[in-house]
């Protein structure tokens, strides 16, 4: 399954690697991230080739067979079989996935978070990252008790993005003093300075240039559900045809008195939205034990019930470029929250201290354990195996795409991955 995907084993090297994949060391370098030789077994490594195909995953359906598949998708019964050892060629299981090796890409539209905030310059924000951005949502214009909305100084970045075929998104939340405020959204969710903050919006798009926005309210309170509904029905009303997206947090039922979710009317915000994003990360988050950053079974449980209510031509998963590393093992013995770090660091920290990487199973998760200062630490992180599982898991639902939090977290696998097996769509 993953033909361009190498686990490292004792006993391999970059060398070793380079020649068994046809490729140089250096490819390899720079698609990992690897600022030296050393590897660790359970390192994953994304090797892609030429001569290998991209891949689509494909949800069979009443009647297909490998030669109708293979017509279809440009590819042959021989790369169907090489690519789905377990299948029996004459016995389909109606609803399974099947890998299909095939030169037409699978078309998304992709957000990435940008933090205004951030000191990092802007072409080394977005050089990498660009050509697989279809949208960049600039984090955040802040609301305000009253409509009103806090200052950005945005204009750079926002020609930077357009320069860059990004179409700029402007990001409205109710974030305060470091953290999202139940109390602020309560607040500007009530109906007069619910007016003052679309009309407020609407002014800032015009006069900045955005090509529409981003809401990213969390932790309303659950009493607000209503208030948020009419709140995004009536910004979609006044910026007509340019582009609402709204975050919502995940969940596989509705549980209308839920503190996180209860507050996101998936069937409402599907059908005034033209993208929406679910929050599929942070099972694992810092307050909390050690755990999986976005275990793949939860997250599917997730993806299928918002489909149930979302058309899934407006539906986008999150996807965590970060990995958490937590002070502790276990729930019982951790001592603090985690600090997060990008993909790449999680890597490098395993490297740096010569740490065996292990991958969870069932989560299809990667993690490991390392010694700071005399205290077990441990840290769970997204790599390219994690990573390609949840881009299979989009297109098996015929999903809208990915939003990626956030831009400036270093994951070259990442975007590698997108440009050999993903169509990104631009329109600029």
């Amino acid at each position: 399954m993953y033909m361009e995907i190498h686990v490292v084993r004792p006993g391999d090297t970059l060398w070793s690697i380079a020649f068994a994949y046809q490729t140089t060391i250096e490819a390899i370098r720079k698609t990992n991230g690897l600022t030296s030789d050393l590897l660790m077994p359970g390192l994953a490594l994304y090797v892609p080739s030429p001569a290998v195909l991209p891949v689509r995953y494909v949800r069979i359906q009443q009647d297909d067979s490998l030669a109708k598949l293979a017509r279809k998708w440009r590819s042959t019964i021989p790369l169907l079989l090489q690519a789905n050892p377990d299948i029996s060629p004459t016995n389909l299981p109606i609803g399974n996935v099947l890998a299909i090796p095939s030169p037409v890409r699978y078309p998304i539209r992709t957000i990435g978070f940008i933090d205004a905030f951030d000191p990092a310059s802007i072409p080394e924000l977005l050089d990498e990252p660009s050509a697989s951005l279809t949208y960049g949502a600039v984090f955040t214009y802040a609301a305000q008790s009253d409509g009103g909305l806090s200052d950005v100084d945005d204009e750079e970045l926002i020609e930077a993005l357009i320069h860059r075929d990004i179409d700029p998104l402007m990001v409205v939340s109710n974030y305060a003093e470091g953290t999202f405020s139940p109390e602020l959204a309560e607040s500007v969710l009530q109906p007069e300075a619910r007016t003052v903050l679309v009309n407020n919006i609407v002014h800032t798009i015009e006069e900045k240039g955005y090509k529409g926005v981003s809401l990213d309210f969390e932790f309303i309170p659950p009493s607000s559900r209503e208030a948020f509904t009419t709140f995004f029905k009536e910004l979609k009303a006044a910026i007509g045809d340019l582009l609402l997206h709204v975050n919502v947090f995940a969940k596989s039922e509705d549980m209308p008195d839920n503190p996180f979710s209860g507050a996101f009317d998936y069937l409402a915000i599907g059908a005034s939205a033209d993208l929406v994003t679910v929050l599929t990360y942070d099972y694992g988050y810092t307050e909390g034990p050690p755990d999986p950053i976005a275990p793949i079974g939860w997250v599917e449980d997730v993806v299928r019930y918002a489909a149930s209510l979302i058309p899934e031509s407006s539906l986008t998963i999150a996807i965590a470029l970060f990995g958490y590393d937590w002070p502790g093992t276990s729930a019982a013995n951790t001592t603090g929250p985690a600090t997060a770090l990008s993909a790449l660091e999680a890597q490098q920290k395993a490297l740096e201290n010569y740490t065996v990487i292990e991958y969870d199973q069932e989560a299809r998760s990667p993690y490991y354990t390392y010694t700071l200062n005399e205290q077990k630490r441990t840290v769970w992180f997204e790599d390219i195996r994690s990573l390609s599982i949840k881009y299979q898991l989009l297109e098996a639902y015929q999903l809208a795409g990915a939003a990626y939090w956030r831009i400036g977290y270093d994951f070259p696998q990442n975007w590698a991955y997108l440009e050999k097996n993903m169509a990104v769509l631009k329109t600029i």
